[in-house]
């Protein structure tokens, strides 16, 4: 089973940065895409952004010119370079992976607060 684990959450003031990375226990070109997804406290899990294994790539209307998602495929990786962060970004944030399978990381929690 593939193994996906986040790293990167923290806590950050609004208008700050941070990049979320996730490492694949295998070479991510076998999967067709990979995404970011959060959950927000008493809400139920969104879709960030994702990549496909060809490169194109998709973002939520919220994220679009802030947040961008790219891939190291010999690192087996995928990023979330998040910008002006707002409190509404304050969520778990999840790696996903598109294969043979849907498999998803335990999360990285990013707080946006002053």
């Amino acid at each position: 089973q593939v193994q996906l684990v986040e790293s990167g959450g923290g806590l950050v003031q609004p208008g700050g940065s941070l990049r979320l990375s996730c490492a694949a226990s295998e070479s991510i070109l076998s999967f067709v895409r990979m995404g970011w997804y959060r959950q927000a406290p008493g809400e139920q899990r969104e879709l960030v952004a994702t990549i496909a294994n060809v490169g194109f790539t998709n973002y939520a209307d919220s994220v679009k010119g802030r947040f961008t998602i790219s891939r190291h495929n010999a690192k087996n990786s995928v990023y979330l370079q998040m910008n002006s962060l707002k409190p509404e970004d304050t969520a778990i944030y999840y790696c996903q992976s598109v294969g043979r399978s849907i498999n998803w990381g335990r999360g990285t929690l990013v707080t946006v607060s002053s």
